[in-house]
């Protein structure tokens, strides 16, 4: 093997993930963190600070090995703001509430759906409105920042050097066009666009480790850092690395605190006529181009139906009783109706119910699955997903769900991956576009049941409700 080794960082919203690899893709060891957001004057934030304490014990864990690269992830709503060389403040953390005055001022700012293929989200998900609140709560501070994306204030608190990344600004933000390829107009015009730290690509080197880093670390001074980018972003170029994916019609649906549907379509198509108010958005590539999305907060939604730690749908030991458990579930008609986490999904403004609800606790595990297909296949349905699927991220291992998917999508070739082949190691493909992932996708089996008529029971009282809500 060359000499060699990268630290991939992965900051998301639920964890913090650090793991080291070595210049054939192979993972030779991985960290994992729990996040928990701090409350500073009655707003949630992210806890850069801790985080950052972390992640430096976490990479002089590596100080023995040959590391020369450094890549940073993130997801893609969180925004920094540096004021003389320093963080101003903790960043918002993207589930802190906004208030209504706020929002419906910033509301009046924003461009089309067409122009920047954002929906209009709540909270602070779209991170346009979290700099609109953060003006408002702190005036004169963002107007002499330099703000960057939270994949990339990580490149900056190992290199000191500020930069901007595509993927990033361009996952539900407001602030990219896709066509464009350039900031929205409402970021120019409100003068945001002038704030960001200069637009690279993902795959740039940003600097050099800062010596103070060096030394806590043990790392090199010369271990370059690359700028990173939006962790689903990272899934799209790991599903690439498979022939079955690479440049054909195909999707990945990204499993974790979100379920993302990302369709790599073989030939351009309008993303102006996504359904915005379905929680449809389209992301961009690192690559700059426009990728078709749907999504819902799928792992949120299963961790409150089944109020356990999320692994528990798909814990390797429990997955035949939770598969045994599917006709029972299927004969009684045992249904859970959108939505868990209201004003997302592509039913934001249903109200969650059970039918039927099991007291057997397997029975009640494989109605979350078959909930969570359910929602997915709609969703899919939503961004004209066809031919393959590539499910993959920790729910990738749930059988009662990606079985459930296969045989709700007859005509798709559904497929699993290596749990490695994951965020992290698409962000590995960011030095070396030709990495193969370890190990071939696995075609996933239907299940042995008749799902149609539980998805028209499903969807009929999907849709009973909606009109008694609306009534």
């Amino acid at each position: 093997m060359a000499r060699g080794a990268t630290i991939v960082i992965d900051l998301g919203k639920t964890l913090s993930k650090v793991s080291l690899w070595d210049l054939d893709g192979q993972m030779l060891d991985r960290q994992v963190r729990p996040n928990i957001p701090l409350e500073i004057d009655g707003t949630r934030r992210l806890d850069a600070h801790d985080i950052g304490a972390w992640l430096l014990e976490t990479l002089s864990r590596y100080a023995d090995h040959p590391v020369t690269t450094i890549i940073p992830v993130g997801h893609g709503a969180g925004v920094a703001a540096l004021v003389d060389g320093k963080l101003a403040f903790a960043p918002l953390d993207y589930e802190q509430a906004i208030p209504d005055e706020v929002m419906g001022a910033y509301r009046d700012q924003r461009d089309p759906f067409g122009h920047t293929g954002s929906p209009a989200l709540p909270d602070g998900l779209n991170f346009g409105s979290q700099l609109w609140w953060l003006d408002r709560l702190q005036p004169g501070v963002i107007a002499r920042a330099t703000l960057l994306p939270w994949a990339q204030y990580w490149a900056w608190f190992l290199t000191g050097n500020a930069v901007s990344e595509v993927t990033s600004l361009g996952c539900h933000s407001d602030l990219w066009s896709p066509q464009g390829a350039d900031f929205s107009a409402m970021a120019h015009r409100l003068g945001w666009a002038a704030r960001f730290a200069p637009v690279v690509r993902a795959g740039d080197t940003v600097g050099t480790l800062l010596p103070e880093i060096a030394k806590t670390t043990g790392l090199s001074e010369n271990v370059r850092v690359l700028a990173g980018l939006h962790d689903s972003n990272a899934a799209l170029l790991a599903a690439r690395g498979f022939a079955e994916i690479a440049d054909n019609e195909a999707t990945v649906l990204s499993t974790g605190t979100w379920f993302i549907g990302m369709r790599l379509p073989a030939t351009p198509v309008d993303t102006a006529s996504l359904p915005e108010a379905r929680d449809c958005l389209v992301n961009i590539d690192v690559h700059g181009r426009p990728v078709p999305s749907a999504r819902f907060m799928g792992g949120r939604e299963i961790e409150t139906l089944i109020e356990i730690d999320t692994r528990r749908v798909d814990i390797k030991p429990d997955q035949p009783a939770l598969l045994a458990a599917v006709p029972a579930v299927l004969r009684a008609q045992r249904l859970i109706l959108p939505t868990l986490m209201r004003g997302f999904g592509p039913y934001p403004d249903s109200a969650f119910a059970w039918i039927n609800r099991p007291e057997d606790w397997y029975e009640r595990r494989a109605a979350a699955c078959l909930y969570a297909a359910l929602v997915a296949d709609t969703l899919l349905d939503l961004i004209g997903a066809s031919g393959r699927l590539l499910v993959e991220g920790r729910f990738a291992e749930a059988e009662v769900f990606v079985r459930a998917l296969a045989s709700l999508r007859p005509d798709t070739a559904v497929y699993t991956a290596n749990a490695h082949n994951d965020v992290s190691f698409g962000a590995l493909r960011l030095i070396d576009p030709g990495l193969k992932p370890q190990g071939e996708l696995v075609r996933v089996e239907p299940l042995d049941a008749d799902l149609d008529t539980y998805r028209n029971r499903w969807k009929a009282e999907v849709e009973a409700a909606r009109t008694r809500s609306a009534a």
